[in-house]
């Protein structure tokens, strides 16, 4: 566009650059359009479905327990005597069982495939020619990817109480490692386990969405998320590495086992949060620093 084709009442900002008129970076790609674009998407279907389905898989799976099986392991079978004592026991113990993996790939699949994607099916350079500006789209794909991955934790939890209310009752809340608490300040117990649980999981979502805009293949971003996780874990359980293992991202990643004791004990929960939240920011800030500089080919 000739500078002569420019509004003479533009802001000097949008003159000086020759843009069209009326064009703003912070209105385009909106944030109401990426999330209902997401949610047309199978993947993110499936796994807002799944979220849905397990608490209803595992509460058939325990209609189908005779409790006659004495090869069971007896930690694991008083935690299911403890599950179907009441709608909240059931609730902790569906997140009891997926935190560990199932919502790490969760939230790996919300964050690993959301550029990454776009950049496999040719649709990244478009979206840039629109234009939209490089840090608002990162900004629009994390937060879209927050949102979904939020809601994917109170789709679980939220299903679970709901049908292990129904099928065991509003009762207290029990657990191996507290005195058992009233059906209010159990609920409470709940959601502090379950913010802190989407604190800690902020350290999967940094890492897959540092990889999603390293590479052009979601698969290899949300598995090498998930991946990293492991390793983590695994070397977490290396006594021998001795106080480095307070550095790795999966220390505290129990840590909200302290929030269901008597009294609660929010020290490790304290410091996995600033943990996950410093490993969080890092990556997010790595990711946005590699985007805004990379030559987007695809």
């Amino acid at each position: 566009m000739s500078q002569s084709s420019v509004d003479p009442g533009a802001p000097p900002a949008v003159r000086s650059v020759g843009a069209a008129t009326g064009y703003r970076p912070s209105a385009t790609l909106p944030f109401g359009a990426e999330f209902r674009r997401q949610a047309s998407r199978r993947r993110t279907q499936l796994a807002l479905g799944f979220m849905v389905l397990l608490p209803l898989i595992i509460l058939i799976a325990f209609q189908f327990d005779s409790g006659d099986d004495d090869n069971g392991s007896n930690e694991f079978s008083s935690l299911v005597e403890l599950a179907t004592s009441g709608g909240l026991n059931f609730t902790l113990f569906s997140i009891f069982v997926s935190a560990s993996f199932l919502l790490v790939v969760v939230v790996a699949l919300f964050f690993g495939d959301t550029v990454a994607s776009e950049a496999s099916w040719g649709s990244l350079r478009y979206l840039l020619a629109v234009p939209v500006p490089r840090a608002r789209l990162l900004t629009v794909k994390l937060l879209v990817a927050l949102a979904y991955s939020a809601l994917a934790l109170v789709l679980l939890a939220g299903t679970a109480l709901l049908a292990g209310t129904l099928r065991y009752g509003w009762e207290p809340l029990r657990s191996t490692v507290a005195a058992q608490l009233e059906p209010g300040e159990g609920l409470l117990r709940l959601l502090a386990v379950l913010g802190y649980l989407a604190v800690v999981l902020l350290v999967v979502a940094g890492l897959a969405f540092l990889l999603s805009v390293t590479t052009d293949a979601a698969l290899g971003a949300v598995g090498g998320a998930v991946l990293l996780w492991i390793l983590s874990s695994i070397l977490d359980q290396i006594t021998a590495l001795g106080a480095i293992r307070a550095f790795l991202p999966t220390h505290y990643s129990t840590a909200w086992l302290g929030l269901l004791s008597t009294p609660v004990q929010t020290d490790d929960v304290v410091r996995g949060a600033i943990s996950a939240i410093s490993y969080a920011t890092l990556f997010w800030g790595l990711a946005f620093w590699r985007f805004t500089r990379k030559d987007v080919t695809s």
